[in-house]
This record gives structure tokens, sequence and C-alpha cells, in this order.
């Protein structure tokens, strides 16, 4: 391991590529440390501790909302914007059609920038008023006061279009998914939390409350599974053989060889949990947002309390939305019909199984099983965390997202890693 590092920086370009990552990682930790002007964040803290879905946005950008940073968004504008424009493609031919000319990614990429501006526009208002209403803000009225407003709304959406810049350069220059490393980043850096968690933990066993000495070893225990089953799970694969028939090209005979077909577990990543915690936060974003009391609206109080991450209507919600999107990530990843007539063209079909319809079938009954079991693996580790919690009193709600994100990273960075060095005829990580 040590090894393949020395000599990844023996690259020029792989050496490159790994210092303007780091680079620019380091300008996006630097960003959710500067606190925005006119803004007293010691006042939020009480909002960020009372467990709603704030803690969650505060999670994926690495505390920076809590602390009213340049970067307190986080990428979550860009997140949501991803999810409304692979939606729209899905249900509007047009942008469906679009996708799929030559320079069709480009335009997608560029409706997305489009639709995160105004997402980011929306919730830097939105994040302005919670602000101004818990009485962080130093001036709110008169000219001051507005001049105040544009400022820190302009500057919390100039800041989470800079951070889908800096994604955008780590996927053109560095290594890894841009945004993916983002959030990876954010996760680590907040992860001083597990000492105050544990900490707490063991006051509340000295308090009298012994049990918690038993389930402490038991979470690290469990955690340490989970670690291991999330890597088992996200490089476990179901390779389907594919035969080439053999055919003469002049002099030459070619073909006849086996090859097969590789499809993950699973194939969305940590992309379905990223998507469902986005949306299933949403009422309980606004809640925060509207800072609704309870005597005056006790309707409006109770509904937006039923999306709480410790409520069952959440787990239920969430649990549906994780299969959902992976499902429908993997729809518009792979088309059977689509790998079937490849198949055909190139003279390959999968023993048993004649060409065309039969194969697409056969391909699509596998995908909807993988796709299954790669989506009940995805939710028991995001929701199982939460149900633990609620029933222990301890706060590792968030736990289970957290390391399944941060495995899921690390892996896809060593798997670029590893392409490069292979590649370049090095022993790589996988090799």
């Amino acid at each position: 391991m040590f090894q393949t590092f020395r000599n990844a920086w023996k690259i020029p370009e792989l050496k490159n590529r790994l210092l303007f990552t780091l680079a620019i990682l380091v300008v996006y930790r630097l960003g959710s440390a500067i606190p925005v002007p006119f803004i007293t964040g010691s006042a939020l803290n009480q909002m960020f501790s009372n467990g709603n879905m704030l803690s969650y946005l505060d999670m994926m950008s690495g505390g920076a909302l809590s602390r009213c940073t340049l970067f307190a968004l986080g990428v979550t504008p860009y997140i949501n914007a991803s999810i409304i424009v692979q939606l729209l493609t899905v249900a509007i031919p047009a942008l469906e059609n679009m996708a799929k000319e030559a320079d069709g990614q480009q335009k997608m990429q560029q409706i997305t920038r489009y639709v995160g501006g105004v997402i980011a526009l929306v919730m830097s208002l939105g994040y302005y008023f919670v602000i101004r209403n818990m009485g962080a803000l130093k001036y709110t009225s008169g000219a001051a006061g507005i001049f105040t407003a544009v400022v820190i709304i302009a500057t919390f959406t100039a800041g989470a279009q800079l951070i889908t810049w800096c994604g955008e350069q780590i996927d053109d220059k560095g290594i890894g998914n841009g945004i993916s490393l983002l959030i990876f980043s954010s996760i680590v850096s907040n992860w001083s939390s597990v000492y105050t968690t544990v900490t707490g933990l063991l006051t509340r066993a000295a308090a009298g409350e012994t049990r918690f000495y038993i389930l402490l070893p038991l979470l690290l225990v469990l955690a340490l599974v989970v670690i291991v089953f999330i890597v088992v799970m996200t490089n476990a694969e179901r390779r389907i053989t594919i035969q080439y028939a053999k055919r003469v090209v002049g002099r030459k005979q070619m073909g006849g060889q086996n090859s097969y077909l590789p499809l993950k577990l699973n194939m969305s990543g940590v992309m379905p949990i990223i998507f469902a915690s986005a949306m299933v936060s949403i009422p309980g974003t606004i809640g925060s947002f509207l800072q609704i009391d309870q005597a005056a609206h006790p309707f409006w109080y109770a509904f937006f309390h039923t999306f709480n991450y410790t409520s069952l209507l959440y787990i239920v919600i969430y649990l549906l939305l994780i299969l959902a999107f992976n499902y429908f990530y993997v729809a518009i990843q792979y088309n059977p019909v689509e790998i079937a007539n490849n198949l055909r063209r190139n003279n390959g079909s999968i023993p048993g199984f004649r060409p065309g319809k039969p194969t697409s079938d056969f391909l699509t009954r596998t995908l909807n099983k993988i796709t299954l079991m790669g989506a009940i693996f995805l939710a028991a580790v995001a929701v199982l965390p939460i149900i633990l919690g609620n029933l222990t009193g301890m706060s590792i709600q968030l736990g289970g997202t957290s390391l399944l994100i941060v495995v899921g990273v690390a892996l896809d960075t060593t798997r670029s890693l590893d392409s490069f060095m292979t590649m370049r005829n090095h022993k790589g990580f996988l090799g």
C-alpha cells in the first residue's frame, strides 16, 4: 500500500492530480471556517441542538451551516438540482433527447448549474430569515439592515456556486468524484462530534445509567462490522458470462473467446441515500425556517414535527425513497434492451438465451433482483442506526449514513487512483 503511494508520487500527472485535489479540499475547508459578516453564530447553537433536519444539512456541510460560514449551504443546492434535472430528463422527451446528443452532457450540466443557483438563492433567503428570527443579526432595520440582507444572501448563494465549481474542477483535473469528495471531507471534519458523543455517554453511565458501559463497546464493535459489511457489499458483483462467436476477417479468425458482464450489487453507490435524505429533509427544513410556534399553530407545528428524523413517518418515507431512488438511478444507468442489442451486433450472447428479447428479458430480471438487494442493503445501513438511536436514546441516527458515504467515497477514489496506476503499468491498490 505504501509502496503504491510512492509509485503514485513518481508519476508527474498523477502527482499533480493528487495535489490539485488536496488543494481544492483545503480551499473548501478554509471557506467552511470563514464566517459571514454581520452574524453572531453563537445565537444559532440552540436551533442546531434540537435534533431537527438542519442537523443533517449541518453534517453535509461539515458544521459550516451552524457556524454561518461562506460555504454554509454546502453541496445541498447542487444535489437537489441534480435530482430535479434527472427526474425531468426522464419525464420530458426534449431533455432526454438533449442528453443523448454529442454535447448533451455538457448542456445538462449547465442546466443543473442554473437550477442549483436558483435553489441556492431560495435556501439563502430562507436561512437569512431563520438567523434573523433567532436574533443572530447585528443590523435588521433601515439601510444597514437591507445592506446586511443583500450581503448575507449573496454570500451564501455565491459560496454554494463556488463549491459546485470546485467539485467540477476535481472531476476534470483531480482524482475521484468532486462532489462526493467534498461531502467526504465535510463528514470527516465533523467527526470530532464522535468524541463529544462518547464522553457524553460515559458521563451518563457514571451518573447511574450503567447500561451505557455495555452499549458503548457494542456500538464500537457494530461500527466495525458495518464498515466491513459496507466494503464487502460495495465490491460484490454478479458476473454474467458472455460468449462471442468466431468470425473470419480477411485471413484472421476473430472472436470465440468468453468474457463476462459485471453487474455490481450497489451500482448507484451512496447517491440514493444522499438524494433520499435531501428530499425527506425538505418539510423539516421548512419547519425550521418558519419557526412555527406550537401554541399559535398547533396543527402546522405537529405536521412539521412529524418529519423529525426520530419519527416513524420519517423512517418510513426515508426507506421508501431510498428504494425508489436506487431503482431510478440503476434504470438511467443500465438499459437491458440496449445491452442486448450491443451484444447481438458484436456476435455476443449469454449461454442459454437467444439474442434479442430473451437476452434483454434475462438481463431485466437479473437487474431487478440485484437492484432490490442493493436497495435493501442501502436502506439497512441508513435506517437501522435511526431505529437503534431511538431505542437507546443515543444520538447515532446519522452514523450509518456517514459511514456509508465515507467508505463508499473512499472506495470510489481508490478505484480511480488504481485505474491511473494500472494504465501506467504500476501495481495498483486492487491488483
